[in-house]
């Protein structure tokens, strides 16, 4: 029984050396913190793709939306936006040219539907947010 003992040691110990030399093969990623939206990313509605300044036209006049998702209730999972209550947060799908299903980008708004108080653009499929800006 104590001639296995030695081996086993032996790569554990071997693991843990590597983990040390080489912080790359073992990489934790902690939680992110809330509301990851720098506030010098910004982009000016002149700025957004033509779709995106169309989804956001319809977005201030209350529709009609191309999607039936569009101005569903988006959960935040992501932590990228300021903390709100459930609810608060509402996704648009601007459209991709030439993609076969809603694509990537979306615009984000909270607060009241026709009057928002504050909206985001992401290209990313919620990696990354803009705020958008007049």
């Amino acid at each position: 029984m104590a001639r296995f003992a030695a081996p086993k040691f032996a790569l554990t110990s071997l693991l843990l050396v590597a983990a040390f030399l080489s912080p790359n093969l073992v990489q934790a990623k902690g939680p992110r913190p809330e509301g990851r939206v720098d506030s010098a990313a910004q982009i000016a509605v002149a700025e957004l793709p033509r779709q995106g300044q169309e989804t956001y036209e319809r977005i201030r006049q209350g529709g009609p939306f191309a999607y039936d998702k569009d101005g569903t209730v988006f959960g935040n999972r992501e932590r990228q936006l300021p903390a709100q209550k459930r609810g608060y947060y509402r996704e648009y799908t601007v459209k991709t040219p030439g993609s076969r299903d809603r694509g990537a980008r979306r615009i984000v708004c909270g607060g009241p539907p026709r009057t928002p108080d504050a909206c985001y653009y992401t290209g990313d499929h919620y990696a990354s947010f803009r705020q958008i800006v007049e």
